[in-house]
């Protein structure tokens, strides 16, 4: 069994390897024979070049590359763990008592389809335009998903383990954290899931805000600058730590589906 996993990790791992190589082969394919101008998209080798520049020169935006990815992680992080256990919680008691339901729900409905980035101009107003203004548009990015996807976890939760639960005397409290949130974990990770994409891609919009440092900053400065180099190198770092994150998050589900099934 251990051998068959090894076995499809690697055929998994070897695939992607491939995919990666064959998109830097038709990038570069495409730069080269002059299809794409270099004065729009640059080539894989120059991109390269910048990237080892930028990991000590802070120039043209004024920060290296460590430091922009740190200032976006801090960013990002803040506002995507608010909204995961805000939006989590809300969801699981919206789910799970129908008079939290009733009262939340239709306030909840009307801000529901507004786009993340619509709060901008709301936000500069409420926050100004430093660190708390860019944490807040990466929450509600981040807070609707764990919101929808915990709420309908919980709501799917089999009523003969929770008439089961009631048989043995256990209480409302009781069977919602034995029965009701166990149940509906992979539904919560679903949405975690989608939250973490969401706030990440947030990110540039919430540090076009007014920023100094962070990944979505330099992507800025690299438009007004004419560096297609530098605002491709910031696409291509947000994807590399996006994909990452994602990884990290599937490993944390595996270990909570572990917990649920011993539940």
């Amino acid at each position: 069994m251990k051998k068959e996993k090894f076995l499809h990790r690697r055929r998994f791992l070897l695939a992607s390897l491939l995919t990666v190589i064959l998109f830097i082969a038709v990038w570069a394919f495409v730069v080269e024979t002059g299809l794409v101008s270099t004065r729009y998209l640059p080539a894989p080798a120059q991109v390269l070049k910048t990237f080892v520049q930028k990991l000590s020169d802070p120039k043209p935006e004024g920060s290296t590359l460590g430091a922009n990815i740190l200032s976006s992680l801090k960013v990002a992080s803040v506002g995507f763990l608010l909204a995961a256990v805000l939006g989590i919680s809300l969801g699981l008691f919206m789910g799970w008592y129908p008079p939290v339901e009733k009262f939340v729900k239709p306030v909840f409905e009307i801000i529901r389809p507004i786009p993340p980035v619509a709060w901008i101009p709301i936000t500069i107003m409420l926050f100004g335009i430093g660190f708390k203004a860019k944490v807040f548009i990466i929450f509600f990015g981040g807070f609707i998903p764990c919101v929808i996807n915990a709420y309908t976890g919980i709501q799917l939760t089999s009523r003969t383990l929770i008439q089961v639960a009631r048989t043995y005397g256990a209480g409302s409290w009781k069977i919602f954290w034995a029965v009701g949130v166990p149940s509906s974990v992979q539904m919560i990770f679903a949405g975690v899931r989608i939250a973490l994409g969401v706030s990440w891609t947030t990110l540039v919009a919430a540090e076009m805000l007014a920023a100094d440092s962070g990944l979505g900053y330099m992507i800025l400065m690299g438009r007004q600058f004419a560096r297609p180099d530098i605002i491709v190198l910031g696409m291509l770092i947000i994807g590399g730590i996006g994909a990452l994150l994602s990884v990290v998050l599937m490993r944390i589900e595996q270990r909570m589906e572990h917990w649920r099934m011993k539940r």
